[in-house]
């Protein structure tokens, strides 16, 4: 009975804060929105753009705090600046794709890094670095839901054209689908997604929940549509266990929020039915044993 006690208690008290409810919605939300993305990124292979994305909108948000603008505003144009930025360079030099990734996102982010270190007030920065979700403001919240329902509303819209993109860009040509237009969407659904995520882990750890989610989906399903399912059950159940978490052990809230999602990675690579290690090392031991006797 005190076993139930502590644990109910575990997750109600918490809960009596409104810090900690405004921290849990807004993880919660950002999570689910980067997971669904996030299944894409892993089928396209876009892991280092991901990464890419979320450093280069640093300079953005520099000057967006220096001018008394919404983050988001500096974060998006720079977040869609640097993609394009990409593309042009990859399409006119011999550089391969992955080189200019590296060049660009690295010069984006030492560039917000030198603006940083000119601002006389600090703190707001830092927090976009690595986050502060249970310091969320009411507008705060409205952003996030407002962007978050766009990324999902769009991904809902498009999501046959997108997925069929990912699996076979030369399918989707001759069925009439651009590829480069659905490109540039899924670059741009990755910008504002990005943005989402500023608010709960920071720039420094945001590449995580884009990438995670839907790693570990891919480890669990074949399935596309259950792969979707699974990468937001993934985010929301590492937001709750990564907010509470924190709150007992008073620790980084975005950091015990990507640390519950490596944590899920790391089961469902050893314990996949399909994939997991350990469920193939038994089974190559099988076969040994078979072909012994």
């Amino acid at each position: 009975m005190e076993a139930l006690t502590a644990v109910t208690e575990w997750f109600t008290v918490p809960l009596g804060l409104e810090s900690i409810r405004n921290a849990l919605l807004v993880s919660v939300v950002a999570g689910v929105a980067c997971a669904v993305l996030s299944c894409w990124m892993t089928l396209v292979g876009w892991s280092l753009m991901g990464d890419a994305v979320s450093h280069a909108v640093l300079p953005g948000v520099v000057l967006s705090y220096v001018f008394g603008l919404p983050f988001a505003v500096g974060a998006l144009v720079f977040g869609t600046g640097s993609v394009a930025l990409i593309g042009v360079v990859n399409r006119t030099s011999r550089v391969k794709e992955d080189a200019v990734i590296g060049v660009v996102f690295t010069a984006m982010f030492a560039l917000g890094l030198v603006m940083v270190s000119r601002v006389p007030s600090r703190t707001d920065l830092e927090d976009v670095l690595f986050g502060n979700v249970l310091e969320v403001s009411t507008a705060d919240i409205w952003q996030v839901l407002l962007l978050a329902g766009v990324v999902l509303t769009v991904v809902w819209y498009k999501h046959r054209d997108l997925t069929l993109y990912a699996f076979d860009r030369v399918h989707a040509h001759a069925v009439g689908i651009n590829p480069r237009l659905l490109e540039a969407l899924l670059l741009g659904l990755l910008s504002v997604t990005v943005v989402v995520a500023l608010q709960t882990v920071g720039i420094i750890l945001v590449v995580a929940m884009v990438i995670t989610p839907g790693a570990v989906a891919y480890l669990l399903t074949d399935r596309f549509e259950r792969m979707l399912v699974i990468a937001a059950a993934v985010a929301a159940v590492a937001s709750v266990t990564g907010v509470l978490v924190s709150f007992h052990l008073n620790v980084s809230t975005g950091g015990s929020v990507v640390l519950a999602q490596a944590t899920l990675f790391a089961l469902a690579y050893l314990f996949s039915p399909r994939q997991g290690v350990l469920r193939q090392g038994r089974a190559t031991r099988r076969l040994r044993a078979r072909a012994t006797t």
